[in-house]
């Protein structure tokens, strides 16, 4: 641990074992030291069974911890927690994979116990009954609120992190444990008639560690299938480059603006990368448009033009044909051509009709072709090309992608934002 990290521990850490020495003064009742050498290596075995959610990893503990606070006396759950946490982390650490000075931070992690165990021995729990329901809730309260305070102020004395981003963080653990809760209470029901029954619940735990399992295989199949599709995208996009240098080049600079866009819009991450997809692709279909229409100096007359509109048709087909999220992509490639107000083509679609990440690819193709040299024109100043995306905001472009891209123009110097491939007259 570095100064910071080791400070926090201690300053969390400490005052736990001080209010844990405290609670078990009030311990009233015998100790069977069986069950607490049981529930100290089951709870370590379940430390062990991890499995990841957005943000991090959590374990199954609950189903343990709950049946704990009734077979254990109360008082001394806290300090049997500090135990298996300790025992759960010991094998990384003989095994070299954890430094013995991380064991400091288990006094801590334990906090979310002490809560509970003050409420049971306060109201005297000692046998499980429905009817005991609001105190249960009071606990699951109490060790919510224990878990969020020495978190948040280990978190944010070691690394900085804000209580709002804790806060986030732990609402998936409390989904779990909240879900987990009442079959760790059955298990202490159940363990009033057979004593040892609430070892039962470690196959259950293990279940949940074989299904954790499967969803990392499923989530590294995808991220290697999200890989293929990219790297699918950009080798056509190179190919694009090869055929036609300035369209190539062209989309490229339509990706830069389009996911700038895109990222102020905030919008989901899987329609940010269609943003992507479809900003760099395009334009894909115009390696079937005959060059002779592609390069032409002066302006396509409407034979010319209708085989030149056929371009988002082409690209959709092209696309298709790689599938997954290309062929998705392939509806932005298809719309990207659309018009806010309906006139677009080729399906005359209009407003909401047309995907999002169509209508910020609309955009951001139209700042970089108007700002990109051609051989039949000069490119329009960065300074002014907005104020057309502006005047057409509502009849060619979705009026708030609009606000949003002249909000990035405007951050990246009034205007003029360097688009790969582009020239800027600034």
């Amino acid at each position: 641990m570095g100064g910071h990290a080791l400070s926090a521990n201690v300053i969390v850490g400490a005052p736990f074992l001080v209010a844990a020495g405290l609670l078990v003064m009030h311990l009233e009742r015998d100790v069977e030291m069986l069950d607490v050498v049981l529930f100290v290596l089951a709870a370590a075995v379940m430390g062990r069974l991890e499995f990841e959610t957005g943000s991090g990893y959590l374990v199954p503990t609950q189903l343990i911890f709950v049946p704990m606070l009734f077979v254990l006396p109360a008082a001394i759950v806290p300090l049997v927690l500090v135990a298996s946490l300790t025992l759960d982390r010991l094998p990384d650490v003989l095994a070299g994979r954890m430094h013995p000075q991380r064991l400091i931070a288990v006094t801590g992690d334990a906090w979310f116990a002490l809560g509970p165990a003050v409420v049971f021995v306060l109201a005297d729990v000692q046998t499980p009954t429905l009817a005991d329901w609001p105190l249960y809730l009071l606990a699951l309260a109490a060790q919510f609120a224990g878990d969020l305070c020495a978190s948040t102020l280990r978190e944010r004395l070691a690394h900085g992190v804000t209580p709002k981003l804790q806060l986030g963080i732990l609402r998936e653990v409390w989904a779990v444990d909240v879900l987990l809760s009442p079959i760790g209470l059955l298990a202490a029901i159940a363990s009033t008639v057979e004593h040892y029954v609430y070892l039962l619940v470690l196959p259950l735990g293990a279940l949940l560690a074989v299904f954790a399992r499967e969803r990392r295989e499923r989530i590294g199949t995808a991220i290697e299938l999200s890989s293929a599709y990219r790297g699918t995208a950009l080798l056509l996009g190179d190919v694009l480059s090869e055929d036609d240098e300035y369209t190539g080049m062209h989309s490229r600079g339509v990706v830069e603006l389009a996911l700038a866009v895109a990222d102020q819009l905030r919008i989901a991450e899987d329609e940010r990368r269609l943003v992507e997809f479809g900003a760099l692709l395009h334009d894909i279909g115009k390696m079937l448009t005959p060059k002779e229409i592609l390069h032409k100096a002066g302006p396509l007359d409407a034979d010319e033009w209708a085989t030149m509109r056929k371009h988002t048709i082409d690209g959709q087909r092209m696309l298709d044909q790689v599938g997954g999220t290309l062929h998705e992509a392939g509806t932005v490639v298809r719309s990207s051509h659309e018009c806010f107000d309906g006139s677009g083509y080729p399906d005359r679609l209009c407003g909401a009709e047309i995907p999002l990440a169509a209508r910020i690819v609309a955009v951001a193709d139209a700042y970089s072709a108007m700002t990109t040299r051609r051989s039949y024109r000069e490119p329009m100043a960065p300074r002014v090309a907005p104020l057309e995306l502006q005047a057409n905001a509502g009849t060619q472009f979705d009026p708030a992608v609009v606000e949003a891209a002249l909000a990035v123009l405007a951050r990246d110097g009034n205007g003029a934002i360097t688009l790969t491939g582009g020239e800027s007259a600034a």
